[in-house]
């Protein structure tokens, strides 16, 4: 088999890579294999960096030094001293240099420094305390054994999530000083019973937000909210904490980390750490002879893809982790990866495994363990092992598709020479518009900054559950409308009028004792959501949001779940309730609409020539009319079923552009409905390149003549009420973007049109018509407009 000849040819080199150039050796040997001599698209060679010490600050106790110097930490990097010096000065900071700088060290001195006097101070009482939040269970706990591995005086450190027992729960309440945390549970557990948590919330000292690039679209708006509520329980208990926030790859951290907490923040960006050399190389998995919809050519997988490169460099002994965007592709890319090493050497077959979240706790860290220890040679993860998790001695990162942003991308290839080393990083394309772009344009990844974090605190679809979830906590005040933004006095004004609030005399009072607001889910943007519950057992397994449930939730749907495969039997629209079943179907599921978009009014415009390109708020009216069921190993569609779904409302922002019949006329299209159809579908897909969003979380509609326009008028809207920032975006950067979505659907090595340029896989129309060339065509003309 081609594997085995392939490894045969990796083997020469492997056990040296951690020698200068032995990465891109590799590399090159991957792309020497049968078959793949047109897969490796380019090589980027990022260089090893030096090292800048600086001296400890004198604040730092000597017990605390003493127990960094035998940790082995016996000078602080440049960036973990300024950082330090700043929160110790009682400066909100935010720290964003490399993966694997060291940023820990910077807010743990303040920490340590702190509890330690406050130890001496009073020996016997709790006066000082930390929290530290994460975006995920497991980084949480790696950070636990860290900072276990100290004997700092007053430090008493653990864990609170959704894995703790109560009794580990009362602990950290009552008596830990270093609890460790997410921002869920700190949303449904400590801030609604506040009150219990009053001698920790009281002498608090700092919050630490790590792998805060994490905190984007809806989901960061909400965390903001959180966040501002923090503050004000915490001042009602006479405390004022000190942020600092963390992370790798962060652009305008300073503006970035006042908008997420809504405090003025000391930035730290010049990275003192040491750094080794990155061979990156980008991969194209070829066209097959398979055909998708309309006929359209059909890449081979990346999943698949990603299984054989892991099966290669596992069996030549290189350290593996290879990054997939689903649960359910990790497990495959671990399953075919294992049959394959198996019909190389059998005993090779338990050196891969699968790492993904919804795995019990147990699992998680057993095999943390085994890939901390190299008992595991090859994982195949979702993004829960990409933030910060120190696993020492990796050699080779796969990313199976573009993971979204700039930002994961690093962050997610710094996982491989953590100790310093030569690192193989290898991004294989996925069949989609903007991969293809990526692997054919390197300059748009690599001499790039990472991309500004986009949300909104202000958006009042947020904003509104949680000034709710404030006011049941505490009153609203007048005095919140700093904290909460320019907003909040208008959607309290909304939240009275809709009986929600109740003002009084001292405030504004949430009125509904009999229903709590905790269980807001901060991954979306409010509203009512919809119960995923199974019906042999009753067993509640999760919630979506209710606009989103129409399509993810239909019947006859495909539903994941802590990856297990469920199909839904029914949705209850009226009783906020969708009954599956477990199922191991070999097809997935996806709904097709039909969508309508008005415009309610214009915010920005700026003429393009004749052309004009806007901004501002739409409202969409849409309706899911069937579902797709698509083989998963080979993406063939099976059939088509139709669905019977009432129309839903959305009022988003929009970004568009227009062109005037004359212009358009002049071109000679011969289709010029599909050839703004498929301008918008590649818009689309290149839209997450500009701004820090997925596909999935923006929608377009595209008309040769729209109603509010008069003219060719193709949009692209927010996904979510009231909007997370990301058409702001596209209008800010709508040169580059537009720019970019031409030359993606010109380069594209297809006739007619596919998967990688033009084709959408959630179109409500059956990617019918399209016109790939007219498409060219029309961006064309708007960008020389």
């Amino acid at each position: 088999m081609a594997t085995t000849t392939l490894a045969v040819c990796v083997r020469a080199v492997s056990g040296q890579m951690q020698n200068g150039g032995e990465a891109a050796v590799v590399l090159k040997r991957l792309a020497a294999g049968p078959g793949r001599a047109e897969r490796l698209t380019h090589v980027e060679f990022v260089p090893p960096r030096q090292g800048q010490t600086g001296s400890w600050p004198r604040w730092v106790p000597p017990e605390v030094l003493s127990q960094l110097a035998d940790a082995g930490v016996t000078e602080p990097w440049t960036h973990q001293v300024a950082t330090a010096e700043a929160a110790y000065s009682g400066k909100h900071v935010v720290v964003a240099t490399g993966t694997a700088s060291g940023k820990s060290l910077g807010y743990l001195l303040p920490a340590f420094a702190t509890l330690s006097i406050a130890q001496a101070a009073s020996p016997h009482r709790r006066t000082a305390s930390v929290l530290y939040l994460s975006p995920t269970k497991a980084l949480a706990h790696d950070q636990l054994r860290a900072v276990s591995a100290y004997s700092v005086p007053g430090l008493r450190p653990t864990t609170l999530d959704g894995d703790s027992e109560r009794t580990e729960r009362d602990w950290a309440r009552d008596h830990a000083t270093y609890v460790l945390s997410n921002p869920d549970m700190l949303h449904r557990s400590v801030l609604p019973n506040h009150q219990r948590w009053a001698r920790f919330l009281g002498c608090l000292q700092y919050v630490v937000v790590d792998e805060c690039h994490h905190y984007r679209g809806v989901f960061g708006a909400h965390v903001a909210g959180i966040l501002r509520r923090l503050r004000r329980v915490c001042a009602q208990y006479g405390a004022h904490p000190i942020f600092i926030c963390a992370s790798a790859t962060v652009a305008e951290p300073a503006v970035w980390g006042e908008r997420l907490t809504g405090l003025p923040m000391v930035e730290v960006v010049a990275d003192g750490s040491p750094r080794g050399g990155i061979s990156f190389g980008l991969w194209e998995p070829p066209l097959t002879t398979s055909r998708g919809e309309n006929g359209a050519p059909v890449r081979r997988s990346a999943t698949a893809e990603v299984a054989d490169l892991l099966t290669d460099l596992v069996v030549s002994g290189v350290r593996t982790v290879a990054f997939v965007r689903s649960r359910r592709g990790a497990e495959t890319v671990a399953m075919t990866a294992r049959d394959n090493l198996a019909e190389v050497d059998p005993a090779l077959a338990n050196q891969v495994s699968a790492y993904r979240a919804g795995y019990l706790p147990e699992e998680r860290r057993r095999l943390e363990s085994m890939l901390q220890s190299g008992e595991l040679t090859g994982v195949a993860a979702t993004n829960a092992l990409e933030l910060g998790i120190d696993i020492a001695g990796l050699d080779a990162v796969l990313l199976s598709g573009w993971p979204g942003t700039r930002a994961s991308l690093w962050q997610q290839a710094g996982r491989a020479g953590r100790t310093g080393g030569d690192a193989l990083a290898l991004l294989v394309a996925r069949d989609d518009p903007l991969d293809t772009y990526l692997v054919r344009h390197p300059q748009a990844i690599f001499g790039r900054p990472v991309e500004a974090t986009v949300f909104n605190p202000e958006n009042p679809y947020v904003l509104g559950p949680q000034l709710c979830a404030a006011a049941q906590e505490l009153p609203l005040t007048p005095a919140d409308y700093e904290i909460f933004g320019a907003t909040t006095e208008n959607v309290i004004g909304q939240l009275v009028r809709q009986g929600l609030l109740r003002e009084r005399p001292h405030g504004w009072f949430w009125t509904r004792r009999d229903r709590a607001v905790d269980a807001i889910d901060i991954r979306s943007a409010g509203g009512k959501t919809v119960q995923i519950v199974e019906d042999r057992t009753g067993r509640l397994l999760g919630t979506v949001d209710g606009g989103s449930a129409h399509a993810s939730v239909h019947e006859g749907a495909v539903y994941i779940h802590a990856g297990e495969s469920y199909l839904v039997r029914s949705l209850d629209l009226e009783g906020h309730a969708a009954i599956v079943e477990q199922a191991s179907p070999d097809y997935s599921t996806f709904a097709r609409d039909k969508t309508e978009i008005g415009i309610l009014a214009t915010e920005r415009s700026s003429a393009w020539g004749s052309a004009e390109l806007s901004r501002g708020w739409v409202q969409v009216t849409s309706q899911v009319i069937s579902y797709q069921r698509k083989e998963l190993v080979t993406g063939n569609i099976l059939d088509e079923q139709p669905l019977d779904l009432p129309e839903r409302t959305l009022r988003t922002k929009a970004v568009w552009w227009t062109m005037p019949d004359a212009l358009v006329e002049g071109l000679g299209l011969t289709d010029v409905p599909g050839a703004a159809h498929a301008a918008e579908h590649a818009s689309i897909g290149l839209l997450p390149l500009f701004a820090t969003c997925d596909r999935w979380d923006i929608g377009g509609v595209s008309t040769a003549k729209h109603a509010d326009t008069g003219r060719l008028t193709v949009f692209v809207y927010d996904g979510h009420p009231g909007g997370a920032g990301f058409a702001e975006h596209g209008y800010a950067a709508a040169r580059e973007w537009l720019t970019a979505t031409r030359e993606a659907i010109a380069h594209c090595e297809c006739m007619d049109g596919c998967p990688s340029c033009v084709q959408s896989p959630k179109c409500g129309n059956g990617n019918n018509p399209l016109d790939k060339g007219g498409a060219v065509a029309l961006l064309t003309a708007l960008l020389q407009a």
